[in-house]
């Protein structure tokens, strides 16, 4: 530690001590070289910069939740977290007030997965491995994607629509943001499906971003031109459920299921708000999107990434796989359609999620 004029102790012994320092860090650092000859990136611990993405969403609030369980618990020593608020300016700026602040490894979900790029690559000259959460980035280096696989999301939509309607009718779309990985990845899988295999359902793109005031806007608009929607998709239900559902109540367009004039919708998360939906016949089905493994493998990978453990490719020990992906890893996990029929299933997390915590 640097010391002032005052009370400074003679130079000579300075030296001494410094040498003796260097000595001993030499052996530490040779010592540790032998023991880990797979390893890379920065060794030895240290803090860990987590920004949250938004807190407008039942999905994400989950998230935070296991997060800062997972802190308090000491699977990472974390410094206090931010929240980017789905702003991609802030998300820079807090990332550098991380890295300000000592953050030798960060963990984001960034929601503009090509604004990203630049700060990805400042991290990595930088030596400091960041992890993604739920997004893959366009661009930039990262040690690894911790995400499903969301093309599977707009498959398993089409497929559960398609076979409910009998591959007729009509299907409004709420697309997420299309500037992210996860609503193209939604979005494209969920127009080839139906392309190829029920051509007979008009589907209705509507562009959100993400957000459910303008979900619910175009929504209405859809419903005044075409009164015989019989299907809707929402790609996030943590933003889309709730302002769906008070449109539909208030237009009396919530039939059962089975009945005549029911809509059949389904969503994306998995959130308890979709399960409690799904039970009373509100909505038919969700894709349950793993906040709490989110959260457990982001803080497991921040910490192998600064005990410089290298990722590899293949299946895991928790039924995922990882796969190599042009700027890093991806570990692709699980995310099982959820209806009437598992929906009280304990295994899945909006089941095990403590809502008064």
């Amino acid at each position: 530690m640097l010391r002032n004029s005052v009370g400074r102790p003679p130079l000579g012994r300075l030296r001494t001590t410094g040498a003796a320092a260097c000595a001993v860090l030499l052996a530490v650092t040779a010592l540790a070289g032998c023991n880990r000859e797979e390893s890379s990136g920065a060794a030895g611990g240290g803090k860990v910069g987590i920004d949250l993405p938004r807190s407008d969403s039942d999905f994400w609030n989950s998230y935070q939740q296991y997060v800062t369980k997972g802190v308090k618990d000491g699977v990472v020593d974390a410094l206090p977290l931010t929240n980017s608020q789905n702003d991609i300016g802030k998300l820079v700026s807090n990332v550098q007030a991380l890295t300000d602040q000592g953050a030798k490894a960060v963990v984001m979900a960034p929601q503009d997965t090509g604004a990203i790029a630049e700060t990805l690559q400042t991290l990595n000259k930088k030596k400091i491995p960041v992890i993604s959460v739920d997004t893959r980035p366009d661009k930039g280096q990262v040690y690894m994607v911790v995400r499903a696989d969301n093309r599977a999301y707009g498959e398993q939509a089409c497929q559960y629509l398609g076979k409910q309607l009998k591959g007729k009718g009509k299907v409004a779309e709420f697309q997420g943001d299309l500037s992210s990985i996860n609503g193209r990845d939604r979005s494209e899988a969920f127009k080839a499906c139906m392309d190829k295999n029920f051509p007979g359902i008009k589907v209705f793109e509507l562009v959100t971003n993400w957000a459910g005031d303008v979900a619910s806007a175009k929504l209405q608009s859809t419903l005044a031109a075409n009164p015989d929607l019989n299907g809707i998709y929402m790609q996030a239900g943590g933003v889309f459920l709730q302002p769906t559902l008070a449109l539909l109540e208030q237009k009396k367009l919530l039939k059962a299921p089975g009945t005549e004039g029911h809509i059949t919708i389904i969503s994306n998360d998995g959130i308890p708000q979709e399960f409690d939906a799904i039970r009373s016949g509100k909505i038919d089905a969700t894709v349950s999107q793993p906040a709490d493994l989110y959260a457990k493998y982001a803080l497991e990978y921040a910490k192998d990434a600064l005990a410089g453990k290298k990722p590899k490719a293949g299946p895991t020990d928790h039924d995922s796989t990882i796969i190599k992906i042009p700027n890093g890893f991806e570990d692709q996990l699980p995310a099982p359609l959820v209806t009437k029929d598992n929906v009280d299933d304990a295994k899945l997390w909006a089941n095990q999620l403590d809502k008064k915590s």
